[in-house]
């Protein structure tokens, strides 16, 4: 794999509560923000959708009696909360970030523009994409797929709890072995949960690569930028 120009890096709202359980742990915003800018610093341009599933999931919420329309459009919120801590942390590194928002926020953030977070990334400031794709039943990992195509990201980083793609779930299932490489159809086929499935046919109907990694290790951003197989790179 070689270096890419341009990246979507999709963080799980679930490990930024750390070892909490809920909320934002500073410890680990401050580490995310620090591979960030070193990445950042190599030249690579940075846009960035987080979860929101620290503080609140729409799905999970339905599922206890809430609206799923206002359900989702909570779990939208929670993803600004996380994107604005993150662009904080930045800040206190000396990175320069923007809040871009799918749905109108002003002042908290502004409203979604193509070309303005490339004008942005080509600046060498990092974007932060929030409230998934703006609508409800729409995961942020399909927000994720959206803006990493709109953006024309060379690849999209999924940091998550696990170094990759496992044939079961590695924390449930003691023999599941991991991918290196898998392709979309694959996928398909086995039936395994990497994204959901409209995030994953997105991907693929627009041959945006992925690549699967465990962001919980400092300093995994690094090594998955350098080419490190660390990971799971998912493919046409």
């Amino acid at each position: 794999m070689a270096k890419f120009k341009r990246i979507l890096l999709k963080l799980s709202g679930e490990s930024l509560m750390g070892e909490q359980g809920y909320g934002i742990d500073v410890k680990r915003l401050n580490d995310y923000a620090t591979q960030i800018k070193e990445a950042n610093d190599s030249g690579v341009q940075i846009a960035i959708v987080i979860g929101g599933g620290n503080i609140f999931r729409g799905l999970s919420g339905a599922g206890k009696g809430f609206d799923r329309v206002k359900g989702d459009q909570m779990g939208m919120c929670a993803t600004v909360i996380n994107s604005l801590a993150l662009s904080s942390a930045l800040g206190a590194v000396g990175v320069k970030s923007h809040v871009l928002t799918a749905i109108h926020m002003e002042p908290i953030g502004e409203f979604y523009n193509k070309w303005k977070a490339i004008e942005y990334l080509e600046k060498g400031e990092v974007v932060i994409f929030s409230c998934g794709t703006g609508s409800p039943y729409f995961t942020t990992d399909t927000g994720s797929s959206l803006r990493g195509i709109e953006i024309e990201a060379d690849i999209m980083l999924k940091g998550t709890r696990v170094n990759g793609i496992y044939t079961a779930d590695p924390e449930k299932d003691k023999t599941a072995t991991k991918f290196d490489d898998i392709t979309y159809d694959e996928i398909y086929t086995r039936g395994l949960k990497v994204m959901d499935l409209t995030a994953t046919t997105m991907c693929k109907e627009n041959n945006l690569p992925i690549y699967v990694f465990n962001m919980d290790v400092y300093g995994n951003l690094k090594k998955v930028l350098a080419g490190e197989p660390i990971g799971t790179y998912v493919h046409n």
